[in-house]
């Protein structure tokens, strides 16, 4: 992590997605947090998350890995809303030995709705943690979704998502890419479906989704979004820079002053 992520003992991957430029603006500090798993918290960590001011937890992982690997929050005060992002089995993934490009089309395509209430969820109580098992595929591509319908540029959003394959500790990389091989002997994606996250394979994402439906914003209304949730999503995730906003007030009041005269 950077001296700017929020230090959180025993998370994964854990980082605000506070300052990214977009537009004229930024993304509000202290609103979207994302994640891996918040099973192996240490007590000073589930101390480290209150202090975040963190009110909505939106877990994207499947059943199965939630009786694994249950979240060390029930001493805070926040709501969780368990949103499983695969409709079929994580491991399924592997076993198919599937692209990462591959993988997050076959997201898009099969739980956009599940996408869309991941990002409610974030809307209806913010500031909002969102996280999977290590907040890299699931996580990465529904943060992605939302900071780019809320106006974030887009190299911005590639940059943060290509983050995540410098956070993750190297010994879980050696652990997990083993014991992938050894099951699945063959499979040739393991190693990019595990650890990686490169800028690329985002940037096509987003050029396929504005391909297919005009925008990322697009993608949320086609599968339920509504025009005024996609504008809460950008007042909620972004703010503009003091001097725009001072301009426009200006505008404004010269308007009212032209119009009164």
């Amino acid at each position: 992590m950077t001296s700017g992520d929020p230090h959180v003992p025993g998370s994964v991957n854990l980082r605000d997605t506070g300052g990214l430029p977009a537009g004229r603006g930024r993304t509000r500090f202290g609103v979207l947090f994302r994640s891996g798993n918040l099973a192996q918290l240490h007590d000073d960590g589930v101390s480290a998350i209150g202090r975040l001011g963190i009110r909505t937890i939106v877990d994207l992982r499947a059943h199965d890995e939630v009786a694994h690997a249950p979240s060390r929050i029930d001493s805070l005060p926040v709501a969780t809303a368990h949103v499983p992002l695969f409709l079929g089995s994580v491991t399924s993934f592997f076993s198919q030995d599937m692209s990462l490009s591959d993988m997050y089309r076959s997201l898009a395509e099969e739980s956009g709705e599940q996408i869309v209430a991941a990002i409610r969820a974030v809307l209806g109580d913010p500031p909002a943690l969102v996280h999977c098992t290590v907040g890299k595929d699931r996580t990465g591509v529904t943060v992605a979704i939302a900071l780019a319908a809320a106006g974030v540029d887009r190299e911005a959003i590639i940059a943060d998502y290509a983050r995540t394959e410098g956070l993750l500790p190297e010994w879980r990389n050696r652990d997990i890419v083993a014991r992938l091989k050894q099951r699945h002997p063959e499979a040739v994606h393991l190693e990019e479906l595990a650890t990686r996250s490169p800028a690329p394979v985002m940037r096509a994402f987003l050029d396929d989704l504005e391909k297919r439906y005009g925008s990322a914003a697009g993608f949320l209304l086609a599968h339920g979004l509504t025009d005024q949730e996609v504008q809460r999503l950008r007042g909620v995730l972004v703010e503009e820079d003091g001097t725009v906003a001072e301009r426009a007030a200006a505008a404004e009041k010269d308007l009212a002053s032209n119009d009164s005269g």
